[in-house]
Order: C-alpha cells, then structure tokens, then sequence
C-alpha cells in the first residue's frame, strides 16, 4: 500500500462508502513480513509515499520471488527490482513471477509502469555510450516513480559541442541527473548551464587510474558549480529516487 492507496480508503470513509471499523481491519496488517532471509518493509509506502524496492544483486530468484509474493500479498500493486542480470530473471519467470524485465536498465518492473504526475522533465544525460547501463537504471527508475523523462546520450565534455546544442532542453528540464565517468566533469559543465538542481552520478567506466569510479567521484564531491549533488558510484536508482523527490515537490511546477 502507498499513499495514493491510504487517501483513496479515506476518501472511502468520508463518503460512506466504507465504514472506520473496515479502515481499521485493512491497516492491520503487519508493517514487516518476516520471510526469515528478509524482513519485507510493507508499510514503507504509507510513510515514505514509495513504497520498498527490491535490490536484486546478491539474491537468489527464490528469494526475490518470495519478497515479490510478500509485497503483492499486502497489496502492492508496483515492484520494481533493480540490478537483475538477465540469467535470474529468467529463472525468476520460470517460478511464475509476472514481471517485464528491461535488459539495457538490467530490472524488472512487476505492474504497469504509472502515468507521469511529477511537476515537470526530468532529464537524464550522459557523458558517453559506456554510461548508458546506469542511465537506463535511473531512467526506469524514474518513470516507475511517475515521472516523465528525457534522455541525452553521449554528450561529454570532449566534445563539448554535443552538450550545447541541447541547452533547450537543459532549460526545460526540473532535475537533470548528468552521468559520466572518467574524470567526471559533466555535471560540473551541466550545472553551469542550468536553473534546477543537478544530481551528479559518478560511473566506474574509466581507465587504470579512474580507479573503479572513486576518480570521478571525488572530482564530482570538489564540482564548483552550484547547485550540485552526488550520489554513490554507479548509482543510477539513488539518482532518480532523489530527482523524484525533488519532481514531486509542492509548487515546483516550471
């Protein structure tokens, strides 16, 4: 259960159409499924407005499977799981989880994807091809949080031509989440171009010396140009979660 879902059976009380004592029965369930391997957050969608996504890395298909359950169970209609190699979701769907997996965001959304209802754009940029598979995470990632989403690929400072002939949608956009690797100076060029907040992500594509992100990290940390903010190596969900966040605020509408 979200938000939307709580407001909806309020809505149901005030119109007599359900009655306090059934509100009561329905928010009765166990905040926390205990399936033993996890603890399943059910009730993170009340509190938080988004509801528990699964991180698929690490676990097996039985066990993203029973978490699925567990969720659908309490009645989440949405699930998104993250960092799901095409190999378990196969297996996954041979257990009979209903799922679209989206190979090049390496995740599987459970559901239909929601209508956009954040405030504006936002835009997802990225420094080269090589970043696309982080890009592609943040982009479903954001579209599952129910926002609209642009896309400009391979738009890094070495030729920096690419960047500025996209300033229209620069200037458009709500959040930008700028992606790259190497040294990282996109979003640093990005920043200095736009009114809205930028969410820098800091990738592991690089040479010996990028140092598997941690380069471009630090360099993305030490970014002069306002208005800034990063997340964790690789991570293209954090990324959109926070855009979303920021999408969603009251009154932000451009």
């Amino acid at each position: 259960m979200d938000a939307s879902d709580l407001e909806a059976l309020a809505q149901a009380v005030a119109a007599g159409e359900l009655s306090p004592h059934e509100l009561v029965e329905r928010m009765r369930v166990d905040a926390v499924a205990d399936l033993g391997y996890a603890q399943v957050d059910t009730e993170r969608g009340v509190r938080t407005g988004v509801s528990e996504v699964i991180y698929g890395a690490g676990k097996t298909a039985e066990q993203i499977a029973g978490v699925v359950g567990a969720m659908q169970q309490a009645g989440q209609r949405r699930i998104l799981i993250t960092r799901l190699d095409p190999s378990k979701a196969e297996e996954l769907q041979q257990r009979g989880c209903v799922f679209t997996y989206h190979d090049a965001a390496r995740a599987g959304v459970v559901g239909e994807l929601p209508e956009p209802d954040g405030n504006g754009q936002i835009l997802v940029v990225t420094a080269g091809t090589s970043d696309m598979a982080v890009a592609e995470e943040a982009a479903l990632t954001a579209r599952f949080l129910g926002n609209r989403v642009t896309r400009v690929s391979d738009a890094g400072v070495a030729g920096i031509h690419r960047l500025l002939r996209q300033s229209e949608k620069i200037a458009r956009a709500q959040v930008i989440i700028a992606i790259a690797g190497m040294e990282g100076a996109l979003p640093s060029v990005v920043g200095g171009l736009a009114a809205c907040p930028v969410i820098a992500v800091p990738t592991s594509v690089g040479y010996g010396a990028n140092l598997g992100g941690l380069t471009t990290l630090l360099a993305m940390v030490n970014s002069c140009a306002s208005g800034v903010s990063v997340v964790n190596i690789d991570n293209g969900f954090g990324a959109a979660y926070q855009a979303s966040l920021i999408n969603h605020l009251p009154g932000r509408a451009r």
